[in-house]
């Protein structure tokens, strides 16, 4: 539920898309999850790069409410990253510097999480940008002590608008791999991936509220929140303000 948005301000400025926001309410089918999740993203572009974060908030399963009298929000995790390109009508258009800032908390302090990363990304995009890929290379900096041996982040986020030529059909994600301090597998490799590819279909097209989407998301993760692979489909609405 994260960076959906593609993160290319400069790409965006030039077609005239100054912001978005948008407002997604998930309920998550995975096993031993049954919870509901929603997050706020935002983008702007400007003429020094672009501003991207998102807020996620996981709430409370039926199970929590009825047998442990639990109520409200268990999980909470957010993104800022701003890319910064003051070369947007040079060759090296495409190029952007990027910082960001990481920060989760599960359940009190248990699995509060800081992390910063400085890298680069690289933009591309088909002639129209209705479709769109951002590659980024970042260098982790954990706020815990840690012995992670490889402190590196590859990301990549995609966008893909009127998929197969269906008007209001788009097909959207990311995906992180990166170098963690948890031995996960019990071996050297201290590898873990995440995926959120995204289908969405503006069904308010057709009753004068282009603002309502309807999709899925399916969220991919090796070494992530545990050991080993985890697949995790999900159902969902987005509003775009």
């Amino acid at each position: 539920m994260k960076k959906i948005v593609a993160f290319a301000g400069f790409a965006l400025l030039s077609v005239g898309a100054f912001a978005q926001t948008n407002l997604q309410v998930f309920y998550d089918f995975g096993e031993n999850r049954k919870y509901t999740t929603t997050t706020l993203e935002m983008f702007k572009s400007d003429n020094w790069g672009s501003t991207f974060f998102f807020v996620d908030y996981n709430y409370t399963t039926s199970d929590q409410r009825k047998y442990q009298d639990m109520y409200g929000a268990t999980s909470t995790y957010m993104e800022i990253e701003r890319a910064l390109n003051f070369w947007q009508d040079s060759k090296f258009a495409p190029l952007s510097a990027h910082v960001e800032f990481q920060a989760g908390l599960l359940g009190g302090t248990l699995g509060s999480t800081r992390n910063w990363l400085l890298g680069a990304d690289y933009f591309m995009h088909n002639a129209d940008f209705s479709n769109t890929f951002t590659v980024s290379l970042l260098l982790k900096l954990y706020s815990k002590e840690n012995d992670c041996k490889l402190p590196l982040q590859l990301s990549g986020v995609w966008g893909m608008n009127n998929l197969f030529g269906v008007e209001g059909l788009k097909f959207s994600g990311f995906f992180d791999l990166w170098g963690n301090y948890v031995d996960w597998g019990g071996d050297d490799s201290f590898f873990s991936f995440l995926s959120e590819p995204q289908l969405w279909y503006n069904v308010g097209q057709f009753f004068d509220c282009p603002n309502l989407h309807v999709g899925t998301e399916i969220e991919l993760s090796a070494n992530f929140v545990q050991s080993g692979f985890v697949c995790n489909p999900c159902l969902g609405l987005k509003w775009e303000f």
